[in-house]
């Protein structure tokens, strides 16, 4: 037997004459589909400027997901939010655990505002408890929630974490760069984790292989006091603060 030649049909598989019926493309189906996303995503953004609109002037805090409470760069972080906070800064992080739950902590314990971009993933990242009940969006796409970071986010700072760090970081180095968003303060926080891509990118990029120029490393730090990180942001913007974007 030829089972390459052998499949079953299905009676509603039929045409009324008996004939089996083809089935159609399934590009019409996909684009349907599609189209309706189109208002799904744009419902994110309406939620995320309605919300932001009224915000003050905002840091945006980046790190890993894994560090426990106990850890150094939790301490640092809810330092930094703190510090934050008490400058007039919003803080934003990805409302997760972590860094991010240092960091709105620090922030709601100081009494600023703690803002959390949540996203929706698999493995179910729920809201930390430390972000004001009416800043929190929670987000099905990753790319509308880059948005809000870039557009609202006066400074980043990213204290040591894993790809989902480095994918911000480098999301606003390569959108300043190119002059899609004006010009903010990277901070990376921990030299001793940082330093390494730091020079990398410095020495390989930069002198040695020309992919980049001078300029492009002009606003990102390499820092470790938390007081420092605030100074920075401070003499970034010596004409008051604007939208990015």
């Amino acid at each position: 037997m030829d089972i390459y030649r052998c499949s079953s049909v299905k009676e509603n598989d039929r045409d009324g004459n008996g004939s089996v019926r083809r089935v159609g493309s399934s590009r019409k189906t996909d684009f349907m589909a599609d189209g309706w996303r189109v208002f799904k995503i744009m419902a994110e953004f309406v939620s995320g400027f309605q919300m932001m609109s009224d915000a003050a002037p905002a840091v945006a805090v980046f790190g890993s997901t894994r560090v426990p409470a106990d850890s150094p760069e939790y301490c640092l972080a809810e330092k930094l939010g703190r510090l934050l906070a008490a400058e007039g800064f919003s803080v934003i992080t990805g409302g997760g655990p972590g860094v991010m739950t240092a960091a709105n902590k620090g922030a709601k314990k100081a009494g600023g505002a703690s803002i959390g971009f949540n996203i929706k993933l698999p493995n179910q990242q729920r809201p930390n408890k430390y972000i004001d009940q009416d800043k929190l969006l929670s987000f099905d796409y990753f790319f509308v929630r880059k948005v809000m970071f870039m557009k609202y986010a006066q400074a980043f700072i990213a204290l040591p974490g894993g790809f989902g760090t480095l994918d911000e970081v480098m999301e606003a180095v390569t959108l300043i760069q190119t002059g899609k968003s004006e010009r903010f303060p990277v901070i990376l926080v921990g030299k001793r984790y940082w330093e390494g891509f730091y020079h990398w990118i410095e020495e390989t990029m930069c002198r040695q292989k020309g992919y980049i120029c001078p300029d492009d490393l002009e606003f990102i730090y390499l820092e470790d006091s938390p007081e420092e990180v605030i100074k920075i942001i401070k003499r970034f913007y010596p004409d008051g603060y604007s939208l990015n974007f």
